[in-house]
């Protein structure tokens, strides 16, 4: 008799505990409920109207998404923090970096193509990202290519200090057909060379040749690609067409596997290329950026110049 007694004491101290148990989980509940009542409250309130005023800017579907990022008053930038006239390697090598910043964040992007203070980003028209909103795109992209271009200054600058934080503007172009983006493409491309062999002429005449800016400018005034070359190879020994090709073609990057002595297997990364994109073979080589195939094998050129380019280098330290 008493062990029965003991049993139905410690049934019903078990189920004291269970139903204490159970009403601060009902407590826990109402309190959810109303905050979610509040919150609601909050969301429909009076004020709620304000957002009718925002403007919807999806972009259409099925359409090439071009993001194209321009430094804000660069040559007063270059100037004051001293960069090398025509071309600086560490500050074109910078803008490339914080490109590859931009295309490891977002997966959507077939190819970024840079020279000077610009940088193009192509989508591609299948993209969903941010549910096509224009705003939101071009301000994620300008936002972080601005950010880690400041973030990463020193691993290309050293000790040079970043004197003001550089500023970029952004824009968003839509392309209906493959054969816009290239003809796109094609046009930063040849505005490469246009003003690299412009600038190349200038700087020689102004820092070699002991030209005023005034005089170098007259002296160029009204002349064709042919006599700028012409210049450089009579007057300061230049053959244009030996510079490097990242000073006459910029800077085309794109995902591809890839395998170093340091790599056990293949491995999918951002590679920076300085060749033609106006000629059919490109794309031809590179198939898969418009018809989004997988990335393709690519292979080192075993030259003289350094086998493995900085910027692919700082992705496997990773």
């Amino acid at each position: 008799m008493h062990n029965r007694l003991f049993i139905i004491k410690s049934r019903l101290s078990v189920c004291k505990t269970l139903c204490h148990s159970l009403q601060l989980k009902q407590k826990s509940i109402d309190v959810i409920r109303r905050n979610l009542r509040t919150s609601s409250k909050m969301a429909n309130s009076k004020f709620d109207y304000v957002r009718s005023f925002e403007t919807d800017d999806k972009i259409l579907p099925n359409v090439w998404i071009v993001v194209r990022i321009d430094g804000k008053a660069f040559h007063k930038f270059s100037k004051e923090h001293q960069f090398d006239k025509p071309n600086d390697d560490r500050g074109l090598n910078l803008m490339s970096h914080a490109a590859m910043s931009v295309m490891e964040e977002f997966c959507d992007i077939v190819l970024s193509y840079g020279q000077s203070d610009e940088y193009s980003f192509v989508f591609h028209k299948t993209t969903n990202l941010y549910n096509r909103r224009s705003a939101k795109i071009m301000s994620n992209v300008c936002s972080l290519f601005t950010a880690s271009f400041c973030f990463n200054w020193s691993k290309w600058f050293q000790s040079d200090e970043l004197k003001y934080p550089p500023s970029f503007d952004g824009r968003v172009v839509l392309y209906p057909s493959d054969q816009n983006l290239k003809d796109y493409l094609s046009w930063r491309q040849a505005d490469v060379h246009i003003n690299n062999l412009y600038n190349t002429a200038f700087w020689n005449l102004v820092l070699k040749g002991g030209m005023t800016n005034a005089q170098a400018e007259a002296a160029l005034r009204g002349t064709v690609s042919g006599e700028k070359n012409e210049l450089l190879f009579s007057k300061f020994g230049i053959n244009y067409n030996n510079l490097p090709a990242m000073y006459r073609k910029g800077t085309i990057l794109l995902r591809k596997k890839v395998k170093t002595s340091e790599m056990k297997n293949r491995r999918q990364l951002i590679v920076p290329l300085h060749v033609d994109m106006i000629k059919e073979k490109f794309w031809t080589e590179h198939n898969e950026i418009l018809d989004k195939k997988p990335s393709q094998n690519y292979e080192f050129e075993k030259t003289v110049e350094e086998l493995i380019p900085k910027l692919v280098q700082l992705q496997i330290e990773k």
